[in-house]
């Protein structure tokens, strides 16, 4: 009966090959075989450690990221809300008469803008596209020598 458990365990350690009959070679080969697979497990068990730990990283990195995509998201709305307002169209002001003018001290008078709601606009866009030709200047308009 003991016999049979030794030559079992020889057959389920090499299988395919002919079972040893000594019992110490077949303890010594089990042995050897169950430190290495400890051994395998160990190993195992740390890179499955290790991976979690990555994973946990990632986690976290992903949600620095989601937040930086959305503060980004948002920054990107604020800015375009901004270029929108700056490029509507300025209010007409009507211009000041004779009459206003002199109804100012003169003293008072800085060098501000006059009328701080008129923002500057850019004027390129009334430019006829022949004179925002640069193509031909050097013909047109010969460097001063």
């Amino acid at each position: 009966m003991m016999l049979h458990r030794f030559t079992d365990l020889c057959s389920i350690m090499d299988p395919g090959k002919p079972p040893k009959t000594d019992k110490f070679a077949i303890l010594s080969d089990a042995t050897r075989l169950l430190n290495q697979l400890r051994l395998e497990a160990k190993k195992f068990k740390e890179s499955n450690e290790a991976l979690q730990e990555a994973i946990k990283n990632l986690k976290a990195d992903k949600l620095e990221l989601r937040d930086e995509k959305l503060r980004l998201k948002a920054e990107k709305e604020r800015i375009e809300q901004m270029l929108k307002a700056t490029r509507t169209a300025p209010q007409f002001i009507a211009q000041p008469t004779a009459a206003t003018l002199h109804a100012v001290p003169v003293a008072t008078y800085s060098k501000t803008i006059p009328y701080p709601n008129y923002l500057p606009a850019d004027m390129w866009q009334w430019i006829p596209p022949a004179a925002l030709d640069t193509s031909q200047d050097h013909v047109l308009r010969p460097p001063v020598a």
